[in-house]
């Protein structure tokens, strides 16, 4: 969605200066994300969908071994771009209240804001990641957030605590794990807190001629979120379905028609999102409905809105996923405010410096292609990309004829514990070390 640059040096457009940036390198890119687009989109566009008329009709694109030339290419890694941490301020403010309900309607001001990016800038193509490819980051935010329903209805719950507090600091490491079926495995932790996520992302594509249907793959079974401070209560969020269309129309944009889900078994708490989009009157538009219920952990049977029976329900939720998100709690018309995007903007990311990361580290890893598509050498780009694509294979080749199999460095398994990935101590020490702001890890050996 916007350019990544890979120096050690970047404008700060965090909501508070870090005390890291001697030791890292701030995300140059988080703002404007469609600002370093190329003026040629229409054209660009023409071209990819020209390759994607062959896969008209293939149930998964997602898992198609076929290479895109760099200049249908975002310069970003994969595994960079996919992060749910655009505001992490929401992420760590999700275990301050005591009131199980504000709990959820604080995983859910998380959950509207965490893709901002979509909301803010265009749809695109970054780097395919490579077997053994790892990025990690930090991000440093201002704890200040309000919980959801301490606000008078009207007032929006972007609204902060004016006492100043302390800068948070939001750990994440993500590594692929698996080449085919692609997955990655990521993991976000804030000791100070007490709080992380975890989950495998994958994806299924399929085109349809107009557009690309994107839904989770097998593997991906959404974001994990524990409240070790609570006991470790647990909450799972589920994607919906997204549609990237307007691929005819030479203006891509992402749209949403689906039905997903947030879990608590420990509070008996569950959310139905049902995402509606614009239908043919122009009625909806971007819209999304849901309902915060009670329900039975060993018994779940509602997957509906108009399945919650009335004296189960605790909230509903009403409003635009890019606009404003309003609760509404029973026995009131009052509509609060839960949040506000329009003012939001993804927040930056603090990235180790060159000289602190490994030779398979994403930023690095990728530097000479993403300086090639910088300077529009989309010939030495293409190249240079091919060059790492035939590297890929020769590898697994290698590991093939050696009846060998791949493990991840810093988790587990490559698509196991189901869901919900494990950490190596390799994984955890990186962790703790970008906690702590050490950066310098060990080579990695067979990647």
């Amino acid at each position: 969605m916007h350019a990544s640059s890979s120096g050690s040096s970047a404008n700060d457009t965090s909501p508070t200066p870090s005390a890291a940036g001697s030791a890292a390198s701030l995300d140059p890119s988080a703002m404007s994300a469609g600002a370093t687009m190329p003026t040629d989109d229409s054209s660009k566009l023409k071209t990819f969908l020209g390759i994607l008329k062959k896969f008209v009709g293939v149930s998964d694109i997602a898992t198609v071994r076929f290479s895109l030339p760099a200049q249908l290419l975002e310069p970003q890694p994969n595994l960079e771009y996919w992060n749910y941490l655009d505001r992490p301020e929401t992420f760590v403010s999700i275990g301050d209240s005591e009131d199980p309900l504000e709990r959820m309607l604080a995983v859910l001001r998380f959950w509207f804001t965490k893709d901002l990016k979509y909301v803010k800038g265009k749809p695109c193509k970054p780097y395919n990641s490579v077997l053994g490819e790892f990025f990690r980051c930090n991000w440093e935010v201002e704890d200040n957030l309000l919980p959801a329903l301490s606000p008078s209805p009207g007032e929006a719950t972007n609204t902060v605590n004016k006492e100043p507090l302390k800068p948070v600091k939001v750990s994440y490491l993500t590594e692929q794990t698996s080449h085919h079926p692609p997955v990655s495995a990521f993991y976000v932790d804030c000791p100070e807190k007490g709080i992380s996520a975890r989950g495998f992302d994958q994806i299924s594509a399929k085109f349809t001629g107009t557009s690309i249907r994107v839904t989770p793959g097998a593997h991906n079974l959404g974001i994990f979120i524990t409240l070790h401070n609570r006991e470790n209560e647990q909450y799972q969020l589920t994607h919906p379905a997204a549609y990237l269309g307007g691929l005819l129309r030479g203006a891509l944009s992402v749209t949403v028609s689906d039905v997903c889900y947030i879990t608590c078994p420990k509070t008996k708490i569950k959310v139905i999102l049902h995402y509606l989009e614009e239908g043919w009157l122009g009625k909806t538009l971007h819209r999304v409905d849901g309902v915060v219920f009670k329900y039975d952990p060993e018994n779940d049977t509602k997957s509906k809105i108009k399945d919650v029976p009335e004296a189960d329900i605790l909230a509903r939720i009403e409003g635009s996923w890019v606009d404003k998100i309003f609760v509404t709690l029973p026995g009131s018309t009052d509509k609060i405010l839960l949040v506000d995007l329009n003012p939001l903007l993804p927040v930056s990311k603090i990235v180790p410096l060159d000289e602190d990361q490994l030779p398979n580290e994403s930023r690095k890893f990728w530097a000479e292609v993403t300086r090639a598509i910088h300077a529009r050498d989309f010939g030495k780009a293409t190249q240079l990309k091919h060059e790492i694509e035939e590297r890929q294979r020769q590898k697994a080749a290698a590991w093939s004829s050696r009846n060998e199999e791949w493990k991840p460095r810093f988790f587990v398994g490559t698509v196991t514990p189901v869901g919900r990935p494990s950490l190596t101590k390799d994984g955890e020490e990186a962790l703790r070390g970008l906690h702590e702001g050490r950066y310098k890890l060990q080579p990695s050996v067979d990647v």
